[in-house]
């Protein structure tokens, strides 16, 4: 969390860093790694990593209006501004924790998912042993300074990789300079080294007057992604300065190339169920209602055939592949679809994959009047909805747009219909046939990588 800082000269806590390939989980540098300090708002990455993990088990929706406490509404700044009693999406909760480091906002997940803070910085201990970040206990949901409340320079790089390679659809957050939580937009803590470092897309900062300034920070140059992480730096600068010098040292001595090895997913205790009235199920004095499971929620689904990873690989090759698959499987579809809205503000976000676009079409496309469509059908029912992705000078440069996209962006296109319409000023690069959760989500995902995007409705 990024408070009102205080002078340099206050700050005694010990420094502590870690640098590690993001690909490979290789340490590449390190420095009281082990030692046990207090993490401050790097908290909120585990608030938000169970938050994402509540979500994907059915727990709480991003839909889900979450009453704020009289303990939430008093916590004391960075705070989103929440009155006590009043209502808000879960998904601007998130938000405002992962953007602006809101204490209030932190809180209010952790009552939201298990009733009290208490309890949710008890699940946030169990969930750190299961990531095997062993020398970390959690005592809150925001980081305030709190006896035993620990963690470590190695445990919170960990985490931060955790949330990478888990919950790649959830990454964008972290990079956003800005966001709307609700009720109001709010500017990330973090927005300094982002537009500073090439690369930077998140993770995290955090500042007490016992912690320091501390920071995970993650950037992707290329083939490659570093972790680097400090604890206890004196000031926001010299701690930005001194993260973008590890990322340095980090991509100075990361190959170019390098085998992924996603990390072990968190491995739970089994815990026994007792059905109870409603078809419910009670665990732990917690009665999760199994019958109520989310259905219209903006819940990110894995990428078929996939463990949620996210891609860090060059795509050379691959996208020459899928051009000449492209150009085989080519097949007309009729009609245009002309009604655009504005995408809508929903959360959400992917680590992007690495495209490398290399290699043209290597044969003449059909005449630029010739609406085509260069994939396979969709066969689901119900996807009525697509994005657009600009309009280009001609029906190549549109067709060749769309292939890049769609292989930047796999996870939400995936089995989208890739259309070039033709306009009286030009040719439209769209996307179609997809349901309209997904298509909103893929235009959060491009729109955070500055590429234009509008969600087009059923005509």
């Amino acid at each position: 969390m990024v408070q009102i800082a205080a002078p340099p000269s206050v700050q005694a806590a010990p420094y502590a860093a870690m640098v590690v390939d993001a690909r490979t989980g290789e340490v590449l540098h390190s420095r009281n790694a082990d030692a046990r300090l207090h993490p401050a708002s790097l908290t909120k990455m585990m608030t938000l990593y169970i938050a994402f993990e509540a979500v994907k088990n059915g727990e709480i929706t991003l839909d889900t209006n979450v009453k704020i406490s009289r303990n939430a509404a008093a916590e004391p700044p960075s705070k989103l501004g929440l009155s006590a009693g009043q209502t808000i999406k879960f998904r601007y909760l998130i938000r405002a924790a992962a953007v602006k480091s809101a204490n209030d906002a932190a809180t209010a997940i952790g009552e939201a998912i298990e009733g009290s803070e208490a309890a949710f910085a008890r699940r946030m201990t169990r969930t750190a042993k299961a990531l095997g970040m062993t020398r970390t206990t959690f005592k809150n949901a925001h980081g305030l300074t709190e006896s035993g409340h620990l963690s470590t320079a190695r445990d919170m790089t960990a985490l931060g990789r955790h949330i990478l390679f888990d919950y790649p659809e959830y990454y964008n957050l972290f990079s956003r300079t800005e966001t709307y939580a609700g009720i109001k937009t709010v500017n990330n803590t973090n927005r300094r080294l982002l537009a500073a470092y090439k690369g930077a897309d998140g993770i995290k900062t955090g500042y007490t007057r016992a912690a320091g300034f501390n920071l995970v920070a993650s950037a992707e140059r290329g083939n490659e992604r570093i972790i680097a992480t400090v604890f206890g730096g004196r000031s926001s600068a010299s701690r930005n300065a001194k993260v973008a010098e590890l990322l340095d040292l980090g991509f100075k001595r990361a190959p170019s190339n390098a085998p992924r090895n996603a990390p072990a997913a968190p491995v739970y205790a089994a815990v026994t169920t007792v059905p109870v009235a409603d078809g419910a199920l009670r665990t732990a004095g917690k009665v999760i209602r199994v019958k109520t499971a989310v259905t219209k929620s903006l819940r990110p689904k894995a990428r078929p055939g996939s463990t949620n990873e996210p891609v860090m690989v060059a795509m050379d090759d691959v996208i020459d592949q899928a051009v000449a698959e492209a150009m085989q499987n080519d097949s007309a579809v009729a009609g245009d679809v002309t009604q655009v809205a504005s995408a809508s503000a929903a959360i959400g976000g992917a680590i992007n994959p690495v495209a490398r676009p290399a290699g043209l079409f290597n044969r003449a496309l059909a005449r630029d009047d010739e609406p085509r469509v260069v994939t396979r059908v969709s066969t689901s029912g119900g996807r009525h909805w697509g994005i657009n992705i600009g309009r280009y000078n001609s029906h190549h440069a549109a067709e060749r747009q769309l292939i890049k996209t769609a292989l930047k962006e796999m996870d939400t296109l995936d089995g989208a219909l890739r259309k070039v319409v033709r306009r009286p000023t030009g040719y439209d690069a769209n996307f179609l046939g997809m349901e309209r959760d997904r298509a909103d989500l893929a235009c959060q995902r491009l729109q955070a990588r500055n590429v234009t995007c509008f969600m087009i409705g059923p005509s």
